[in-house]
């Protein structure tokens, strides 16, 4: 029996049990629970649900769970299907809120209108500019059964590879696809893989990077949490490719659920026989142990992550040897994140040129994105190559929040640049990203708004890179520091002429002398705000002022004698009694006093207290 056959075999089992739950359960209700879903309270509706499904003996009606939708900011969502009607969705949902819906629409059969999500929103439904493959299972399956997956045609490809196709003929299906790392670097993964399997050497090593560290990201966790499955059915196929029998999913500690979930399909893996010896009654044996990070951002950085594997300091090396050639323990080592990792069964199962018809001509196939900040729909988002900045954040993103302008876009993470309001048209590819002075990353998208001050945004991304940095090698560990001190002086008022060139002299040095690839890019947010930003930075130096009037060093409070009428209530709320006047009089704020707490300006009701 072959290996696609031995899988036919049992997912028809499968099938089979499915169908017979489904026979039993004319409604089901699907929670989904996700970190985002149960930091917003999806664990108190799911338990409500579950209890009115006990309390009254219902056993039709069947209580299940999903990873993330995308839809962040509607979360926790409930999705109700009944037998013979759409399914629908439901924002927002409470506990409350959950009852109503178990009683008036699960049994009661009554939509209730005011809370349902609308459908050409919802990502899943494809009446969206989305195009979900990397994420095409998550907020669809349970993701801890793997019958779920089963049924959905899981491990197919696995089973395809193993029936039919030698590791060659794998490699080249990658590389017709034309995937490239989805890790920020965007290398091609077919030669990655061709270069690994070509390695001297008879062990070799799998890893998946899921040590997702850029502040705003949560794509890698979220497919985690969503469809474990697919990345473990990938990394068996890449193991096959290059003639490894070992994976590794290195992931932080700080995602508890991911890990979670990831240990449970681990094992029900190895229960069914997709992973272990033989593997489908193949001959072909290949498994997967977790190794978890302390949460160091440079671990994402492939040579580093080996190290951390190792049991050593998670510290770059110098390149080459590569990975490929010589990686863990010194063997050659196949390095992909979990994004592309993820797409991987679905080349295989959809062919290459069905991939590579998607995207652009050199960015092929879709991206996942974490988008967040200040626009009106938050979430993940998953968009073919090409998609341009304005169609995520207006289209996708609902526009800015409160109706504000568009002031910036951060893509690439700590890594990226910030881009402007003249470039919201750039198409989202490796290409056209890295032409407008930014970088894809992994995929973080962070949009600002006009009250957001640049040279903070810089200040914060390089506190972070300089935090972060492994302090190996001097250009990152010194030269970020002296710009951060820099950045620093500027925001409290404090530039000198200068200033600026010698951030755009330390920013160029560093991104050439530093070893690895985030050193190289800790610059990057700095260099790019100054170069589309630039009146901000002069003003901040020379006329010592925060135009989007947020640096605090900055900032000078006053209260308008003509609209003060002496309440008095300013004076009671300051912290530092740094505002005087008899009542009924016009008050005045000492401003070597003020320690700039902007409590005056939040408890006038008389916008007599002005900001400047």
């Amino acid at each position: 029996m072959t290996a696609v056959e031995k899988l036919e075999e049992l997912a028809a089992e499968v099938r089979r049990k499915n169908e017979e739950a489904k026979k039993s359960a004319r409604v089901r209700l699907v929670v989904g629970m996700a970190t985002c879903s149960i930091a917003a309270g999806a664990g108190a509706v799911m338990e409500a649900l579950k209890r009115r499904v006990s309390e009254n003996g219902h056993g039709d009606i069947a209580v299940e769970q999903v990873g993330c939708v995308g839809l962040c900011y509607l979360e926790p969502l409930v999705q109700v299907y009944t037998d013979g009607a759409k399914p629908v969705t439901y924002g927002n949902v409470n506990a409350e809120r959950a009852e109503v819906i178990f009683e008036r629409h699960a049994l009661g059969g009554e939509v209730q209108k005011q809370w349902v999500v609308p459908d050409h929103i919802i990502p899943t439904e494809g009446k969206t500019i989305q195009l979900r493959i990397a994420l095409r299972h998550c907020g669809v399956l349970d993701p801890e059964r793997v019958e779920d997956y089963l049924s959905v045609g899981g491990y197919q490809a696995l089973a395809r590879v193993l029936t039919s196709m030698s590791p060659e003929e794998v490699i080249d299906v990658v590389k017709r696809s034309g995937l490239r790392g989805r890790g920020g670097a965007g290398f091609p993964t077919g030669l990655k893989w061709e270069f690994t399997r070509k390695a001297s050497g008879d062990v070799k090593y799998v890893i998946c990077n899921a040590d997702e560290g850029d502040p705003g990201a949560f794509m890698d966790r979220s497919a985690l949490e969503g469809d474990p499955h697919s990345v473990l059915e990938a990394m068996a196929i890449g193991g096959y490719a290059i003639g490894s029998h070992q994976g590794y999913i290195y992931i932080r500690a700080e995602y508890p659920l991911a890990i979670k979930r990831l240990k449970i399909a681990i094992e029900q893996a190895r229960q069914y026989g997709l992973l272990g010896k033989n593997i489908l009654g193949s001959g072909f044996d290949f498994d997967i142990e977790l190794r978890l990070g302390a949460g160091a951002f440079v671990c994402g950085e492939e040579t580093a992550l080996i190290q951390s594997i190792e049991g050593k300091r998670g510290m770059p090396r110098p390149r080459p040897p590569f990975p490929a050639v010589s990686g863990l323990w010194g063997k050659p080592t196949l390095i992909n994140n979990v994004e592309t990792w993820a797409n991987i069964p679905a080349i295989i199962m959809n062919g290459a040129e069905w991939f590579a018809s998607i995207g652009t001509e050199k960015s092929k196939g879709t991206k996942v994105f974490a988008l967040a900040g200040k626009v009106n729909h938050t979430g993940l988002v998953e968009v073919p190559m090409g998609t341009t900045l304005r169609q995520i954040v207006e289209e996708i993103g609902g526009g800015i929040k409160g109706g504000k302008a568009f002031k910036a876009a951060q893509t690439g993470g700590p890594a990226g640049g910030c881009l402007p309001a003249s470039m919201l048209d750039t198409p989202v590819d490796y290409e056209s990203l890295t032409k407008a002075g930014s970088i894809m990353g992994s995929g973080g998208l962070i949009v600002m708004d006009e009250d957001t001050c640049m040279v903070d945004i810089a200040k914060f991304f390089l506190q972070f890179t300089q935090d972060e940095s492994c302090g190996k090698c001097v250009p990152c560990r010194e030269g970020t520091k002296r710009m951060l001190e820099i950045l620093t002086r500027i925001t409290q008022g404090q530039g000198q002429p200068g200033d600026i060139e010698k951030l755009e002299r330390l920013g160029r040095t560093i991104k050439r002398a530093s070893l690895c690839g985030l050193g190289q890019a800790a610059p990057n947010p700095v260099l790019s705000t100054i170069a589309n930003f630039r009146e901000e930075y002069e003003a901040h130096v020379y006329d010592k002022r925060c135009p989007a009037k947020s640096c605090t060093g900055l900032l000078t409070y006053s209260i308008l004698a003509e609209r003060c009428v002496g309440c008095g209530l300013c004076r009671r709320y300051c912290p530092v009694q740094a505002i005087s006047g008899s009542p009924r009089q016009p008050h005045v704020i000492d401003v070597e006093r003020c320690i700039k707490c902007g409590e005056c300006l939040r408890r006038c009701k008389f916008e007599a207290v002005q900001l400047s």
